[in-house]
C-alpha cells in the first residue's frame, strides 16, 4: 500500500472476523493490532472503547468500556477518563489487569477510608472513588505486554428541558480504536414521540449514526471505523473527541400525567401541554464590573438583544446593571411595549464594563422593584414575578460575606416571587450563584465564557420564558404513601416536567392513584399506574436531599439530611459526597504484587492511582521548592542532584525557555520577614507560564490564578476548582498542560498568616517526561537532556550524617555532599525525603555559566544566551 488509506481500504476488505494482517514495504507481515499500535505513535494501544446506555422510563444506566494495551518494551501508566454528566451517579467500577480484578462497592465515607488504610497496611491493592462533578480518572502503571480491561457504570435521570429529554456522552478515546461503539436504547412504556442523534465531532461523523424505532423501544448506534475516525486522510490522529447526543420525548395522554408503580415504590412524571402561557413581571439584574469586559459583555448584550425581542405585551420587566454603583434603566417595571423594549436595547448597547461587584444591593434594589409594583397593584395576581441575575465574579463592594448576601435577599423575597442566577466563566462562585437562587425558588446555571455563551444565555432564558402553571400539587390517598419526594412546585415551564416519587404502604402495593392540582387550571383526572425501576426513587429522593441540605439553617439538621443520604446511598450504591467507593484488588494466583498509590482529593474528580509490579523511581519530577531549592532527578543514571539559588527577593528566574516549544517557565522570588543567621530566606512567590504558541499565559501567585489568552482574562482565587488547559485544585495546587505534553504543577505553600518569619510561597513540580525541543534550556530545562554524571571518592563529610564526594559533570568537578530534601507533593506540611547529591555556590560547575545569567527583567521574558 502507498498510503495509510489505502492500508485502511484493504483491511475494510478482509473478513471481520480472524487473524487480520498485511505485509509491510519490508516484507514483513504484520497482524492488525501490532499495526494499530504502530501508527498510534507509542506503545499503549487502545483495543476497544464501548459506550452502552439503557434509558427505561427517562432513568439511563450507562456503562463505558475500554480494552487497553501496553504493547512496548517498558513499563507505562495507562489512563482511563470519562466525563460524566453533572447530575449523575457513579454506581460502580471494575478493572482487571492481567487476571487481577479490581471490584467496588459503596461505602460511607469514613469507613471506606479506614478500610482502604487498612487495604493499605496489609500490603494490598486498594484505591478510593470519590464523588465527583464532571470527571472520573484512573490510572494502572503495568508491565510490558500488560492489558487492561476498564468498566465504569452510572446513573441519570433524564431531566426534560424545550420539550425534549437529553442524553449526551462524552467520546475522548485519545487513539484511533479499532472498536469504537456507542449503543443507547430507549425503553418507554408510553410511547416514544420522536428521537434524534448528534454530535459534535465534525462533518466527517454526520452521516454515521443509525436509528431503528418502534412505538416504545429505539436503538441508536454510532460505530466509526478506523479510517473514518481519522483526523485526515494519510495522518494517524483521531478525530473522535466531542459529544454525542440523543434526544427523544414520550407520548403523553390528555392528562398529563405517568404514574408508575414498581416493587413497593412509585414515581410519577408531570408535564401537561396545549395551556396558554402565564405573564411575566421580570427583573433583569446584569454584572457590569471590570471583569465582564471583552467577550463576556458582547455576549451579554447580544443575548439581552434576543430576550427582550422575546418579551410579550402582556409581560412587565425593567433592568438594573451594577458594579461597584447600582443602577436601574427604570426605577419601577414597564410595559414590555415596542417603544419600551427598543429603549432597553439601546441602554444595554451603552453599558461600559468598569469598577467592582455589589451583588448584594443590586439584588435588595430588584426585590423592592417587584415589591412596589406589587404594592401598587400593577402586578397580575396570577402572573409569575421573576428576578433574572447575570454575574461573573465574588463581590468586592458593599456586604461581601456570601452567607449574609444569602440571608439579606431571603428576608425580603416574597413567596410569589423567584431568583434564577447565570453565573459566567470558571471563576465565578457557582455554588453560592445556586444556593441563592434555590433558596428563592430558582435555579443556578454555569455559562461558559465561549463563542456560544450568547447562545447558552438564550437557552436558559427558554427554559424559564414560558411559565404555564402556579402552585402546583400533586395529591395521593391518605396512608397510602409514604417516604414522598417533593410534591408541591412553584412554577411549571413549558417543556419541562414536575417528578415525584415516593414508597407506597404495605398494604396497598400494586394500586395508587394521584390528582394534580395548580392555579389557572382545573385538578387533573387520576392516573393509572404502571411499573418503573425502583432506583429511580433513590436517586430522586438522593438528588432532593442534597438540595435540602445545602439550605439547612443549622448543623443539626444538615446532620440528620446527611444521615439519610448515607444510608440511601449505600443501599444503592452510588457515589456522593457524604460516600466513597472502595476499590480493593483479588489476586486470582498471579504472583505479581500490586501496590496502590495514595488519591488525590479533588472536589471536582475521582481519581487513584494503581501500580503493578513494576514501579518507577519514587521520584520522578523535577522540583523548584521552599528556599528555593532545585532537584533534578536524572532518569538514565537513576540518581536525583540538588542545588540552591541564593538570589534577592524580588529577581526572576528562568526556569523553562524552549524556543521550539514557544514555552517559557519563569519564577519571580519573595522573601521571609525577617533575617535569619544574616540572611533572607527567598521562596518563590509568582510563577508564570507562558505559550508563544497558543498565546497564553498562566501566572501563579499565592493569592490568585490569573489565565491570559489575548483579549480574554481570567482570575480564578485559590479557593476555586476549576479545569480547563488549567486544572486547579482548591487551595491545593494548579496543573497545567500544553499540548499533552508539557505539563507543569506549582504547589501552594500556605503558613499562618502572623508567622514572624515565614511567607506564603509556591512549589513547581515538571515530570521528567515533558517533551521539550532541543533547543531548551533553563536552570531546569537545560537538563532535559541527560548529561552523563560520574561520583566517586565517596567519604565521611563534617556531619557523619552527610557522605561527601566528587562529582564529574559537563567536564567540571565538583564537590557534592549527599542529604535529604523534601517532596511536599504527597504531604504538602512534612513532605517526603528525597536523598540527592548536594551541589553547593549556586550549582556552579553543574549549570551553564552562572546563576545570574538566568536573572530576567519580566515574568513574561525569554531567556536569551548563556
Amino acid at each position: 500500500p502507498t498510503s495509510f488509506s489505502n492500508v485502511i481500504f484493504l483491511l475494510s476488505l478482509l473478513p471481520s472476523t480472524g487473524l487480520m494482517g498485511f505485509i509491510d514495504r519490508e516484507g514483513r507481515c504484520r497482524i492488525l493490532s501490532d499495526w494499530i499500535s504502530a501508527i498510534q505513535g507509542n506503545d499503549i494501544t487502545v483495543k476497544s472503547y464501548k459506550v452502552e446506555s439503557r434509558i427505561t422510563s427517562r432513568f439511563a444506566h450507562t456503562t463505558v468500556k475500554s480494552s487497553v494495551v501496553n504493547s512496548g518494551h517498558n513499563a507505562q501508566s495507562i489512563g482511563f477518563n470519562v466525563e460524566i454528566p453533572k447530575r449523575a451517579f457513579i454506581n460502580n467500577f471494575t478493572m482487571n489487569v492481567n487476571g487481577i480484578t479490581f471490584t467496588g462497592s459503596v461505602k460511607e465515607k469514613s469507613v471506606a477510608r479506614n478500610l482502604y488504610a487498612q487495604a493499605r497496611a496489609r500490603g494490598k491493592a486498594a484505591g478510593i472513588v470519590r464523588y465527583s462533578m464532571e470527571t472520573f480518572r484512573t490510572e494502572v502503571h503495568v508491565p510490558p505486554g500488560s492489558k487492561v480491561e476498564f468498566e465504569l457504570h452510572y446513573q441519570e435521570m433524564m431531566q426534560r428541558k424545550l420539550g425534549v429529554y437529553q442524553h449526551t456522552v462524552h467520546l475522548q478515546p485519545g487513539r484511533l480504536v479499532p472498536l469504537l461503539q456507542v449503543d443507547v436504547y430507549i425503553f418507554e412504556p408510553k410511547g416514544i414521540k420522536f428521537v434524534t442523534a448528534s454530535n459534535t465531532l465534525g462533518e466527517q461523523f454526520s452521516d454515521l449514526t443509525k436509528i431503528t424505532h418502534t412505538k416504545e423501544k429505539a436503538h441508536i448506534v454510532f460505530k466509526p471505523t478506523l479510517q473514518q475516525q481519522c483526523k485526515c486522510e494519510n495522518c494517524t490522529e483521531s478525530a473522535v473527541d466531542g459529544v454525542f447526543t440523543v434526544k427523544y420525548d414520550v407520548e403523553r395522554e390528555s392528562n398529563a400525567g405517568e404514574l408508575q408503580v414498581s416493587e413497593g415504590h412509585f414515581v410519577q412524571f408531570f408535564a401537561p401541554s396545549d395551556l396558554s402561557p402565564l405573564s411575566k413581571n421580570i427583573v433583569f439584574v446584569i454584572d457590569v464590573s471590570g471583569s465582564m469586559w471583552g467577550l463576556k459583555m458582547k455576549q451579554t448584550v447580544e443575548a439581552m438583544q434576543a430576550i427582550l425581542d422575546d418579551l410579550s405585551m402582556d409581560d412587565y420587566f425593567s433592568i438594573i446593571d451594577f458594579n461597584h454603583n447600582v443602577r436601574c434603566w427604570n426605577e419601577d417595571l414597564v410595559q414590555a411595549s415596542s417603544i419600551q423594549v427598543n429603549e432597553a436595547k439601546k441602554y444595554i448597547q451603552s453599558i461600559k464594563p468598569n469598577g467592582g461587584t455589589n451583588i448584594n444591593e443590586a439584588l435588595l434594589r430588584a426585590v423592592q422593584m417587584l415589591l412596589r409594583a406589587s404594592n401598587q397593584g400593577l402586578i397580575d395576581p396570577r402572573s409569575v414575578s421573576m428576578i433574572i441575575l447575570v454575574s461573573d465574579g465574588d463581590p468586592t463592594v458593599g456586604e461581601i460575606k456570601l452567607s449574609t448576601i444569602q440571608k439579606n435577599v431571603k428576608r425580603v423575597m416574597r413567596e410569589e416571587f423567584s431568583l434564577y442566577s447565570l453565573g459566567i466563566g470558571f471563576d465565578v462562585d457557582f455554588d453560592f450563584l445556586e444556593r441563592i437562587a434555590m433558596d428563592n425558588r430558582g435555579i443556578a446555571q454555569r455559562i461558559y465564557a465561549n463563542h456560544d455563551a450568547a447562545d447558552q444565555l438564550k437557552t436558559f432564558y427558554s427554559q424559564v420564558s414560558s411559565p404555564l402553571l402556579r402552585t402546583i400539587a400533586i395529591h395521593f390517598p391518605e396512608n397510602a404513601v409514604n417516604n414522598v419526594t417533593q410534591n408541591r412546585f412553584d412554577k411549571f415551564f413549558h417543556g419541562s416536567e414536575l417528578i415525584v416519587a415516593g414508597k407506597l404502604q404495605p398494604s396497598d402495593l400494586t394500586t395508587l392513584q394521584s390528582l394534580t392540582t395548580a392555579s389557572a387550571v382545573s385538578p387533573m383526572s387520576p392516573l393509572s399506574p404502571f411499573r418503573f425501576s425502583n432506583s429511580m426513587w433513590a436517586y430522586i429522593t438522593v438528588n432532593q436531599l442534597l438540595a435540602e441540605r445545602s439550605l439547612a439553617p443549622t448543623a443539626n439538621k444538615k446532620r440528620r439530611i446527611t444521615q439519610r443520604i448515607m444510608a440511601l446511598a449505600v443501599e444503592h450504591q452510588f457515589v456522593t459526597p457524604f460516600t466513597a467507593m472502595l476499590v480493593e484488588g483479588h489476586d486470582q494466583g498471579g504472583a505479581e504484587r500490586l501496590i496502590a498509590d495514595s488519591p488525590r482529593d479533588s472536589k471536582h474528580e475521582y481519581s487513584f492511582m494503581f501500580c503493578l509490579c513494576y514501579l518507577p523511581h519514587p521520584f520522578d519530577f523535577n522540583v523548584v521548592d521552599n528556599d528555593p531549592h532545585f532537584i533534578i532527578h536524572f532518569p538514565k543514571s537513576n540518581m536525583d542532584i540538588c542545588f540552591n539559588i541564593d538570589s534577592k527577593p524580588g529577581h526572576i528566574l528562568n526556569l523553562i525557555s524552549d524556543p521550539g516549544t514557544g514555552v517559557t517557565i519563569n519564577g519571580q522570588l519573595v522573601g521571609s520577614k525577617k533575617m535569619k543567621n544574616n540572611k533572607i530566606d527567598t521562596y518563590f512567590g509568582t510563577i508564570s507560564i507562558y505559550s508563544k504558541t497558543h498565546g497564553v499565559q498562566v501566572i501563579v501567585g499565592t493569592n490568585r490564578i490569573d489565565l491570559m489568552e489575548g483579549r480574554n482574562n481570567h482570575s480564578f482565587s485559590w479557593g476555586a476548582t476549576a479545569e480547563l488547559v488549567v486544572t486547579i485544585v482548591k487551595e491545593e495546587h494548579v496543573t497545567v498542560t500544553i499540548d499533552g505534553k508539557i505539563s507543569v504543577m506549582v504547589l501552594l505553600h500556605r503558613v499562618w498568616k502572623k508567622h514572624p518569619v515565614q511567607v506564603d510561597f509556591l512549589g513547581v513540580y515538571m515530570s521528567s517526561d515533558n517533551k521539550y525541543s532541543t533547543r531548551v534550556h533553563g536552570l531546569i530545562g537545560q537538563f532535559a537532556q541527560e548529561p552523563e554524571l560520574k561520583v566517586y571518592g565517596v567519604h565521611e563529610g563534617a556531619d557523619p550524617k552527610k557522605k561527601e564526594a566528587t562529582m564529574v559533570v559537563k567536564g567540571n568537578k565538583v564537590a557534592v555532599t549527599r542529604g535529604w530534601q523534601k517532596d511536599y507533593r504527597r504531604d504538602k506540611k512534612r513532605g517526603s525525603d528525597v536523598y540527592c547529591w548536594f551541589i553547593h555556590n549556586n550549582g556552579k560547575g553543574f549549570i551553564d555559566g552562572s546563576y545570574t545569567s538566568y536573572i530576567l527583567p519580566q515574568l513574561d521574558s525569554f531567556l536569551t544566551a548563556i
